[in-house]
């Protein structure tokens, strides 16, 4: 079967992943990518010998099969909007709009052209993510009582776009708490409300870069999130998970689990691959394309991650719990 044609608008770090990815794809191909720094895409290029640009709607006069919009939050509507209006499907990265009126917007264009759209989280499609819910599912470790996910690694963000407000529309509660809420309504359900607290910074950004957030699910589990920008605690794990019956971890370069009833760990999986989840990515999409698979992540699980980061930013502000307004919208 021929391989998928992708483009990609934006090359800045997170492309590079890509790019390795569809190096190890044998179901899809990258042929384009577009960023407004014209060296910087054609330095991409010659990495999977495809074409370079710096104007996105250049990409229209080609045949793609999807494309993957990985620029920052701000322009995502406006790009993504463009090619779903001319009947192409779009795999747009996380955070998917800096607030929600722009994802019902992108989700209402893409039904209406019936294009196929959805958000890329990449934890999402982590091996060892898919197992531990697997494990969970099967109630071995008995009613989760606690999920605690953390984020925690000391980096410079003055100088990049995801600290600056009117283009990333916040700091790390957007940025990496779109992971966390992504996870967190994986593995637990809807979220029903949340509490956010500013720890402060050491960077002097105009942004949030130290958050704790909780979040209380549907099913009355309570979350725990630490996010920061500024603080490199070393975590082996960025998500534990504590049931009536045992514990399960899943680890930067281990994932376990062990029950109450036994004084053993069985290690279940290898830690996180990064290209191999941003692999796991483009051919989830492709899959679904071709009708061989779902979405991992719907266009309802997208919108969700946008109304429990807005949420989020208002409980912030006002230091107080904050009702997750969770309204649905028919999607393809």
């Amino acid at each position: 079967m021929n391989k998928l044609k992708f483009g990609l608008v934006g090359a800045g770090g997170i492309a590079q992943a890509y790019a390795q990815a569809f190096n190890e794809s044998e179901c899809c191909d990258l042929i384009a990518v577009v960023d407004v720094r014209r060296d910087g895409a054609a330095a991409l290029a010659e990495i999977f010998g495809g074409k370079a640009n710096n104007d996105y709607k250049k990409l229209a006069d080609l045949e793609l099969d999807a494309l993957i919009v990985a620029t920052p939050p701000v322009t995502h509507p406006e790009i993504a909007c463009f090619f779903m209006e001319r009947g192409v499907p779009v795999l747009c990265e996380k955070p998917l709009t800096t607030n929600v009126a722009d994802a019902e917007k992108m989700i209402a264009t893409a039904e209406k052209a019936g294009v196929l759209f959805t958000m890329a989280s990449k934890f999402r499609y982590c091996d060892d993510v898919v197992k531990a819910k697997g494990i969970i599912a099967s109630g071995v470790l008995g009613d989760v009582l606690q999920f605690e996910n953390a984020f925690t690694a000391k980096v410079d963000m003055s100088k990049r776009w995801n600290s600056q407000q009117e283009i990333s529309g916040g700091g790390v509660l957007i940025d990496n708490g779109t992971h966390s809420v992504d996870i967190i309504r994986y593995f637990l359900g809807g979220i029903d409300s949340v509490l956010v607290v500013d720890a402060g910074g050491t960077q002097g950004l105009s942004v949030d870069e130290n958050v704790k957030m909780f979040a209380k699910t549907k099913n009355g589990v309570t979350a725990s999130v630490d996010l920061t920008w500024g603080i490199n605690k070393e975590l082996p794990y960025f998500i534990s998970v504590y049931g009536t019956n045992g514990t399960l971890h899943i680890g930067w370069r281990e994932s376990k689990y062990k029950l109450n009833s036994s004084p053993d760990w069985t290690v279940f999986g290898g830690g996180y691959d990064k290209v191999a989840s941003f692999k796991g990515k483009i051919e989830n999409f492709a899959h679904a394309l071709r009708g061989k698979e779902e979405l991992f992540i719907k266009p309802a699980d997208a919108l969700a991650s946008v109304q429990v980061i807005e949420a989020a930013y208002k409980s912030m502000n006002q230091n107080l719990w904050q009702p997750v307004i969770e309204k649905t919208m028919a999607a393809k």
